[in-house]
């Protein structure tokens, strides 16, 4: 049974591995390579220690242990970076390994992200994806609504990221417990 804890300091190494390691294969298909092989474990590592040594923004994050204890997917988030579309909550990055994909890992890591969103006083919830990603269809499938897309430069390139958002974070948590 997957098991789910907030992030510590030295989960870094591992939540960057992760992170490096999904967003490459996520995005392949969607982000120009020049762009993709941008991202390097070591700026990971470095981005990851500082956000677990001391969290901005009431970030939270929380990673996802498989059966064996091994951390294979994290989230983590905290205020509404933009200020523009009514929301106070923001999913800043949720990734899981390929093969624990379409397995249930993401819906336990998210109702474990809303339970903490929750208790910390967000009401509601925003998250930033590649428009063309078909990981929007996970956030549709919990109720969450287009807000906006917007234009965004990775390395060198522009992409187009659609926000979805959940406007009551008590629905989307009803939601994932069905």
């Amino acid at each position: 049974m997957p098991h789910v804890r907030e992030a510590r300091f030295e989960d870094a190494a591992t939540i960057a591995d992760i992170h490096v390691k999904s967003w490459k294969s996520t995005y392949k298909d969607l982000i120009d390579e020049r762009d993709i092989s941008n991202t390097t474990l070591e700026h990971r590592i470095t981005l990851w220690e500082t956000i677990l040594r001391k969290p901005l923004n009431g970030q939270i994050a929380f990673v996802i242990e498989n059966d064996e204890g091994q951390v294979v997917g994290f989230v983590s988030g905290g205020k509404e970076r933009t200020k523009n579309y009514g929301y106070d909550g923001e999913i800043y990055a949720i990734y899981l390994l390929d093969e624990y994909q379409g397995r249930g890992y993401g819906k336990i890591l998210l109702q474990t992200f809303v339970r903490g969103m929750g208790e910390a006083g967000y009401q509601s919830l925003l998250v930033w994806v590649l428009t063309r990603n078909p990981s929007s269809q996970f956030y549709i499938k919990y109720g969450a609504d287009p807000v906006e897309a917007e234009k965004v430069t990775i390395g060198q390139g522009t992409y187009e990221e659609t926000a979805y958002g959940w406007k009551d974070l008590h629905t989307l948590e009803e939601a994932l417990t069905v």
